[in-house]
């Protein structure tokens, strides 16, 4: 299905250089933001408080949040758990502190303005455990990135494997950049995000990357930057169909979800629009310059030795 279709190639590779440049700008900074300023990392990583409640109906989650910033807390985690009801607060680390103590103190915040509450568990979530799942979560990305890599160098060839990886890392890198700058939470719904970011993004590098295979293989007398014009332009309309319709949905999770799906939102929201732009115009300009061509898809025609004149082609 096509919304339109453009009948002249737009030249996208005649600026190759210029797009690859602001790639490695915005790619630098997000480097720079990550080292010098790091990830706020939730309490998933760090370790802190769980605190389980529960109430009779369902929960004013904003009343909760807003009596525990007056009590003086910061930096803590409030949702549902399981249903309407259960409510599940996540507390940052502190030093000498009483699981027993906090538990009161937050029902005591929590008295005034969202009163009814039960208090089911107080648990206590170590810095190691955090360690741990921030390790997974490397882990996880690394064994993501291996499998794009080994998927696309045996389903094309290894110029389109290191350029599409290189462009998704991009978008990975500049994700992580943004909350590092802003400070905004890094939580393991955030990491789930930037994961689906890069297998999202990894989709729409493999179909311009099809439709480069096909042309080579059914049009002769094209350069290489004519190819990839080609291609890109062919699949605009799907593209602003496909990422239209996912942005659009993760906007309406971005507006309404709430604080619970707010930076999981966020990240994908980033990853996206950064994911359209690396896709098509870093890998692009990554796979011409890698040098790959016709012949590279193109099986040469051999002349069997006693064969006719005209051949025989194996």
């Amino acid at each position: 299905m096509e919304f339109f279709r453009i009948s002249k190639d737009i030249p996208f590779m005649r600026h190759a250089l210029v797009f690859n440049v602001i790639s490695l700008v915005t790619f630098l900074l997000a480097v720079i933001f990550l080292f010098s300023r790091g990830l706020h990392l939730s309490v998933e990583f760090t370790g802190g408080t769980l605190i389980e409640l529960s109430y009779a109906q369902a929960a004013d989650l904003e009343k909760v949040r807003s009596s525990l910033g007056k009590a003086g807390y910061t930096d803590f985690s409030v949702q549902n758990f399981g249903s309407s009801h259960d409510v599940l607060i996540r507390l940052p680390l502190k030093a000498e502190q009483n699981t027993a103590k906090i538990g009161e103190s937050v029902m005591s915040a929590l008295s005034a303005e969202a009163p009814g509450a039960s208090l089911r568990r107080v648990e206590f979530v170590g810095p190691q455990v955090g360690k741990e799942l921030a390790e997974n979560g490397a882990l996880a990305l690394l064994l993501v990135v291996i499998g794009i890599v080994v998927y696309l160098a045996f389903r094309f060839e290894w110029r389109f494997s290191v350029s599409a990886i290189i462009a998704n890392l991009h978008d990975v890198v500049i994700i992580l950049g943004f909350f590092a700058f802003f400070q905004w939470e890094f939580s393991l719904s955030v990491l789930a995000a930037v994961l689906a970011v890069l297998g999202y993004s990894v989709n729409e590098s493999v179909v311009v990357f099809d439709r480069v295979r096909e042309t080579f293989k059914k049009v002769r007398g094209l350069t290489t930057a004519q190819v990839l014009d080609h291609a890109i332009t062919s699949t605009i309309s799907r593209t602003i169909i496909t990422h239209g319709s996912t942005q659009m949905m993760v906007l309406s999770m971005l507006v309404f979800g709430g604080e619970t799906l707010h930076y999981f939102a966020l990240a994908l929201t980033i990853g996206i629009c950064f994911g359209i732009y690396s896709s098509v115009l870093v890998a692009s300009p990554l796979v011409m310059w890698l040098g790959v061509s016709r012949e590279q898809f193109v099986r040469v025609k051999k002349q069997i030795e006693g064969a006719n004149r005209d051949g025989a082609v194996v």
